[in-house]
C-alpha cells in the first residue's frame, strides 16, 4: 500500500463533500476517482495533497514515498521556454552530469591516494547516474513532449505565450519526467488531441509508480484503470475493474437497493393500513394490537433510497421538418492561414440520418471547417452546398449567442415560450444546472457554463442538421450518457468535431479524420477507425511519401468520398469471406483428424459399412479443402 485515506470528512457548511470516506491504493496500481460533477473529487485530491484541510480523518503517504500532483487549472509564470521548463524535472540528473564532467577533468591532473578517493567518487556517480538512466534523459524529455503534441519547432516556445491549456501540457510533461512514486492527475486527457491521449495511455500503463485519476473520459478510463473510487453524495465508494465494469456492477447494486427500498417501502404501507384498519375497530384487543404493530414499525430499520440517476431525464431532439437526401456537399474546399495549410482540395457529401464525427490533430483545421461550414469564416477554394429543406443548429464553444442579463432559466424559457417550467428544469438538470443554479446570470457563469447553457438551447432546437464542436466538454459522465441516447434516437443529420472516443463509439456511424492537409473517410464508429486507420491513412492521405497501397484497397491518393466508400465496402467484404473461408477450413479440418480417430476404434474398423461411409467422407472434405484453400489463397492476395 502507498497511499490511505481512512474516515476523511469534509464540508463546506452545510453542503457535505464526504462523511467517513476511505480508501487506499497499492503500489503500481492504476485507480480512477468518478463522480459527477461538484461532487468534491478535485477538493478530494487537495485534501490528500495537503492544500485543503479534512475536518477529519487521516492521509497516509508510506513513509519514503514521493507524491506528484497535477492539477486542471495552472498558473505557470515562467520565463523559460518549453523545453528549458521540462528540463527541470531533471535537474539532479543533469547536476550528477555536470558533476562526473568536472571529476573528469581534474582526474588528469591528480595522483595517488587522492586520485583514488577521487575515482572512488567518480564511480559512485557514474553507477548511480547509469541507475537514473541519465544518459537518455534528453531523448526521454524529448519524447514526452511530442508525445503530448509538442513539435520540435515548440521547444523554443516561451512558456509565458502559452495558453492555459499548453501550460497544463507543461505541466504534465515536467511532472511525468519526475516520476514520483505516486501521481494524482486531475483531468490530465483535457487539452490533448487523439494520438496525444494514446499515447498517455500507453506511458501510464507501463509507468513504474502507482496513479490515480480523476476523468470523464470514459474510453480513457477503461484502458487505463483497474479499480475505481466514486464520490456521490458525500459517500465514497471502490469497485474494482476499469470504467465499464464499475458502471454495469452500481446498476446492478442500485437495482439492487432499489428494490429492496420498494419492498420495505410496500411492507411499511401494510403495516400502516393493517394498524389504521385495527384502530378503525375502537376495542380493547384491536387498539392493543395496533400498538404492538406500530411498535414493530418503529423497529424497521429504513431503506435509503438510492439517488435518482440523471439518465432518468429523456431529451427529445425532434426536427420541425424533414430534409432532402442530400444535406450537405463539399467540394474542392481548402483553407490556409499564414504560414499553416489546414487542408486542401477537401470533397465529401452527408446524407441524410448519417451521425459524421470529423477527428484529427490539435491544430488541423476541424473547427475551421464548422466555421466554414457555418459562415462564420471564408474558404479560401472550393463550394459547399445545402440540401432541400435543410435546418441548421450550429454548437460552436467560442460564439455563444447568449443574453449575459439573463438569467438561465429566462434565457431558455424566452426562446421556447411554450415549454413548461418541469420540462425547462429537466433539460437544464441533465446539463448539470440544478435547483438556484437556473437563476444564475449568464454573464456570471465561467466558459464551461456559458457553453452548457448553449448545448442546452441547441437540444431544444427543431435543427434537422446540428453541427458540433466539442458538445462533450464540461459535461460530467451522467450528462454525457443522456446526451449520447439523446443524438442516437435524433432522426436528423448529425455533424461534431470530438476528441470523447467513447462519446464518438457511441454516436458515430462515419468518421473523417483529418489529416496530411485531407481527410479520410471511415464508414463506421471509432473502433473501426482504430482497426482500419494505418491502411486507410497510407491509401488516402499518404502525403509525400511514397507509400504502398495495402490489399483491397485503391492506391490514388485523393479518391472521391464515394469512390473510398465503394472501396472500403469491397475491403470489408473481402475480409468478411476471407474469415467464413477461414472458419470452413478449420471445420473441416477438425472432422478430418476426428475421422482419422475413429477409424483406430474398434467397432468402427469392424464395420466395413461403416468405413465405406467415412471413407466417402473424407474424400469429401478432401475435394472440398483443395477449393477452399485456392479461394484463400485468391482472398489473402
Amino acid at each position: 500500500m502507498i497511499l490511505a485515506c481512512h474516515g476523511i470528512n469534509k464540508a463546506f457548511g452545510e453542503n457535505v463533500i464526504v462523511t467517513e470516506g476511505s480508501f487506499h491504493i497499492e503500489d503500481h496500481e492504476k485507480a480512477a476517482l468518478v463522480g459527477p460533477n461538484g461532487a468534491g473529487k478535485t477538493t478530494l485530491f487537495k485534501i490528500i495533497i495537503g492544500e485543503l484541510p479534512a475536518d477529519g480523518g487521516d492521509v497516509i503517504l508510506t513513509k519514503g514515498k514521493t507524491l506528484g500532483y497535477l492539477a486542471q487549472h495552472q498558473d505557470m509564470v515562467s520565463g523559460s521556454t518549453i523545453y528549458e521548463e521540462v528540463k527541470l524535472a531533471k535537474a539532479d540528473i543533469i547536476a550528477m552530469e555536470q558533476q562526473l564532467r568536472t571529476i573528469e577533468q581534474e582526474l588528469k591532473h591528480l595522483k595517488g591516494e587522492a586520485l583514488t578517493a577521487r575515482l572512488e567518487t567518480y564511480n559512485r556517480l557514474t553507477a548511480a547516474f547509469e541507475r537514473e538512466n541519465g544518459y537518455a534523459y534528453a531523448s526521454e524529455i524529448t519524447g514526452v513532449l511530442k508525445g503530448l503534441g509538442f513539435d520540435e519547432s515548440d521547444f523554443s516556445k516561451p512558456v509565458a505565450t502559452l495558453s492555459g491549456g499548453q501550460k497544463t501540457r507543461v505541466s504534465l510533461g515536467k511532472l511525468l519526467l519526475t516520476r514520483p512514486d505516486i501521481l494524482l492527475l486531475d483531468e490530465p486527457t483535457n487539452h490533448l488531441d487523439l494520438n496525444s491521449i494514446a499515447w498517455l495511455e500507453t506511458y501510464l500503463l507501463n509507468y513504474p509508480g502507482a496513479v490515480l485519476i480523476v476523468s470523464h473520459d470514459r474510453y480513457f478510463l477503461d484502458r487505463v484503470v483497474t479499480k475505481v473510487l466514486e464520490i456521490e453524495a458525500g459517500k465514497l465508494m471502490t469497485y474494482t475493474g476499469n470504467y465499464t465494469a464499475y458502471a454495469e456492477k452500481k446498476r446492478r447494486l442500485r437495482d439492487a437497493r432499489l428494490k429492496e427500498y420498494l419492498n420495505q417501502q410496500q411492507e411499511i404501507k401494510h403495516h400502516e393500513a393493517v394498524i389504521e384498519k385495527l384502530r378503525s375497530f375502537n376495542r380493547e384487543k384491536s387498539i392493543k394490537r395496533a400498538e404492538s404493530r406500530e411498535k414493530m414499525l418503529e423497529k424497521i430499520k429504513p431503506v435509503e433510497k438510492p439517488l435518482e440517476m440523471n439518465t432518468e431525464i429523456h431529451l427529445n431532439l425532434t426536427p420541425s421538418k424533414i430534409s432532402g437526401n442530400d444535406v450537405l456537399t463539399v467540394e474542392s474546399l481548402g483553407k490556409s492561414f499564414p504560414n499553416q495549410v489546414l487542408f486542401t482540395d477537401v470533397s465529401f457529401e452527408i446524407k441524410r440520418g448519417e451521425h459524421v464525427a470529423v477527428i484529427g490533430d490539435n491544430g488541423t483545421g476541424k473547427t475551421t471547417l464548422l466555421k466554414i461550414l457555418n459562415q462564420v469564416l471564408p474558404a479560401d477554394t472550393g463550394t459547399f452546398t445545402l440540401g432541400t429543406n435543410v435546418e441548421i443548429g450550429y454548437y460552436d464553444q467560442e460564439h455563444h449567442v447568449l443574453h449575459m442579463d439573463k438569467t438561465i432559466f429566462d434565457e431558455i424559457s424566452d426562446d421556447y415560450p411554450d415549454l413548461t417550467n418541469t420540462r425547462i428544469r429537466n433539460m437544464l438538470a441533465a446539463f448539470l444546472f440544478t435547483g438556484d443554479d437556473v437563476f444564475k446570470r449568464i454573464g456570471d457563469l465561467s466558459g464551461g457554463e456559458r457553453g452548457r447553457v448553449s448545448l442546452a438551447k441547441l437540444m431544444l432546437s427543431q435543427a434537422n442538421f446540428l453541427i458540433l464542436d466539442e458538445p462533450t466538454n464540461h459535461l460530467d459522465i451522467s450528462s454525457k450518457e443522456i446526451l449520447e441516447k439523446a443524438l442516437n434516437d435524433y432522426t436528423g443529420t448529425l455533424l461534431y468535431v470530438s476528441h470523447d472516443r467513447y462519446f464518438i463509439n457511441q454516436t458515430a456511424t462515419r468518421i473523417l479524420d483529418l489529416v496530411n492537409h485531407t481527410f479520410v473517410n471511415y464508414i463506421g464508429n471509432y473502433d473501426y477507425y482504430l482497426e482500419k486507420r494505418a491502411e486507410l491513412t497510407a491509401a488516402y492521405a499518404g502525403g509525400e511519401e511514397e507509400v504502398s497501397a495495402p490489399a483491397g484497397t485503391v492506391s490514388e491518393a485523393k479518391l472521391s468520398w464515394q469512390e473510398q466508400k465503394e472501396a472500403q465496402a469491397r475491403e470489408r467484404r473481402r475480409q468478411n469471406e476471407l474469415k467464413k473461408t477461414e472458419e470452413r477450413i478449420t471445420s473441416l479440418e477438425e472432422r478430418d483428424a476426428g475421422i482419422d480417430r475413429l477409424m483406430t476404434q474398434e467397432e468402427v474398423f469392424t464395420n466395413s459399412v461403416r468405413c465405406q461411409e467415412l471413407a466417402n467422407e473424407k474424400a469429401a472434405i478432401a475435394a472440398e479443402l483443395e477449393e477452399l484453400y485456392e479461394r484463400w489463397e485468391e482472398l489473402g492476395t
